[in-house]
């Protein structure tokens, strides 16, 4: 049983900075700058990490630790089993850590066949886990909570789900806009990683208020809290493993909590498990510049001596080419050192967004013609082309689109406008991929010739986990019945040959 120990109290004060930020009248765009005024404390140096947070001994920056553990929350002690199984040298964490078969199973995987995937985890977790931690604490929440981000996204900014879920804390579009963040055509702040931690605090104290249980409040962050509830009221428990012996729960949500544990466990004993030369990215530092909305950020990079793709890489909520024009101005962030090269930059109001494409009519046509015709938001191009807010447009119209007029409709910056528009070619190029992995696995497995017991598939089951349950390897399995998986993937009731 992991073990409670008593804490000292911590009074942590928050000062927060007034947002400059202001609203122009604009025909349906608005901005919520409530997190982004949260998010101006923290423009965090190293040294600053450093003072405030000392690492601890063979840990991921920013993991919870002896001068962390505060009032009120708990620590927490992980079995003397595992401690002893593993030759662990942190113990203790500020979220629940069990060791069973599942959690097992996942820092088997870290530390074999998915070694390279955490150790870009962990390189990444230099740059932005400390500030993600601060941000946790401020909101009077564990610190280890930075093992769901490494879980969500591996700390990567641009990371998106198949579900459409983004950013480092993987938030829904309805999710995210309920704890306070801006997502529209020019930016997505589920990106930024300071304000989607900010965010995220604020859903993880809504769910751990609501189940009083961390293992059922990370659940409820994969599952939704609705999901959870149902489970709670289904099987009469607040136990999460109890809950997960049953099969209201999908694969995906009974393997989240565990693989958290997972990560908290090696993320705090580094040196145990072999990752003894982590290069870590730098610490998050930053500083402002205050430009105008609507500025191109090609023509503000070039004033900076900077590529486009740095100030790109420190603002990563602003997803197009230009900061929003319904502002009147936006604090972006920039290189330390930067700001000298602007402050002595004369002409700021030249850097301007108006190199747009335009799109000339052919004959009678609208502005929601043509926001169907290039996937762009009625209102965003009501705002570019203010003469033109009546519902029909002459033959020969020019239109102005909010494409830079050097780039191609292809670009990755506008990659998510075309997605939906190509289900088929994604469904197909799906169907490839399992046809090639289904192709490796037949030339390395065993045909069991004369089978005699089978194994029959049950709702959430994989390939990959009826291999785990029956102990056969999978690449047997799937060349024994490859009458079923290589037309199509397998289904409840299915009966594989296994032995």
């Amino acid at each position: 049983m992991i073990k409670k120990l008593a804490l000292t109290p911590l009074v942590l004060v928050l000062f927060l900075t007034a947002c400059t930020t202001t609203k122009k009248k604009s025909s349906k765009q608005t901005y919520n700058p409530s997190v982004a005024e949260q998010a101006e404390y923290y423009r965090v140096q190293e040294h600053l990490i450093e003072k405030d947070l000392p690492n601890c001994q063979g840990c991921i920056h920013g993991s919870s630790h002896t001068k962390t553990f505060t009032a009120p929350l708990n620590v927490y002690q992980i079995e003397s089993s595992a401690v002893a199984e593993l030759g662990l040298r942190n113990t203790k964490f500020d979220i629940p850590v069990t060791w069973n078969k599942q959690v097992a199973m996942w820092v088997k995987f870290f530390t074999g066949k998915g070694r390279k995937h955490f150790v870009n985890y962990t390189q990444r977790a230099g740059r932005y886990a400390p500030v993600l931690s601060k941000i946790m604490a401020d909101n009077g929440l564990p610190r280890d909570l930075i093992y769901l981000a490494m879980a969500e996204s591996g700390f990567t900014n641009h990371a998106r789900s198949w579900a459409k879920a983004v950013g480092p804390w993987q938030f829904m579009p309805y999710t995210g806009r309920k704890f306070g963040l801006n997502i529209d055509w020019y930016v997505d702040e589920r990106r930024d990683p300071l304000k989607a931690s900010i965010a995220a605090a604020n859903y993880l104290k809504t769910l751990h208020n609501l189940f009083g249980s961390w293992e059922l409040a990370t659940a409820g962050y994969n599952a939704g809290e609705g999901k959870i509830g149902r489970a709670v009221r289904m099987y009469k428990t607040k136990d999460f493993w109890q809950i997960t012996k049953g099969r209201y729960l999908r694969p995906e949500t009974k393997n989240y909590v565990p693989k958290i544990m997972a990560l908290a466990i090696i993320g705090k004993n580094l040196d145990v498990f072999g990752f003894n030369e982590i290069n870590f990215e730098k610490a998050l530092d930053y500083e402002e510049i205050m430009v105008k909305g609507n500025s191109d950020l090609y023509e503000v990079a070039e004033a900076l001596e900077l590529d486009f793709e740095e100030v790109k890489r420190y603002n990563p909520e602003i997803v197009r080419w230009q900061t929003p024009p319904y502002v009147e101005g936006y604090p972006l962030r920039i290189p330390v050192g930067a700001k000298d090269a602007w402050d002595d930059f004369k002409d700021k109001d030249s850097v301007v967004a108006d190199n747009f494409k335009t799109y000339v009519t052919s004959g009678q046509s609208s502005l929601q013609q043509i926001s169907k015709k290039f996937k762009v938001p009625v209102n965003v191009l009501a705002d570019l082309n203010p003469d033109l807010s009546g519902s029909h447009l002459s033959p020969k119209t020019v239109v102005h689109l909010p494409f830079r007029e050097d780039h191609s409709l292809q670009a990755s910056m506008y990659s998510d406008i075309y997605e939906k528009s190509k289900p088929k070619k994604m469904a197909r190029s799906k169907r490839g991929g399992y046809s090639r992995s289904i192709s490796a696995y037949m030339k390395k497995g065993r045909r069991i010739k004369n089978p005699s017991i089978y194994y029959t598939v049950k709702r959430g089951d994989t390939l990959w986990r009826v291999a785990q349950r029956t102990g056969v390897p999978m690449s047997t399995i799937i060349r024994t019945n490859a009458h079923i998986i290589k037309r199509r993937q397998i289904l409840p009731g299915d009966k594989l040959a296994i032995k």
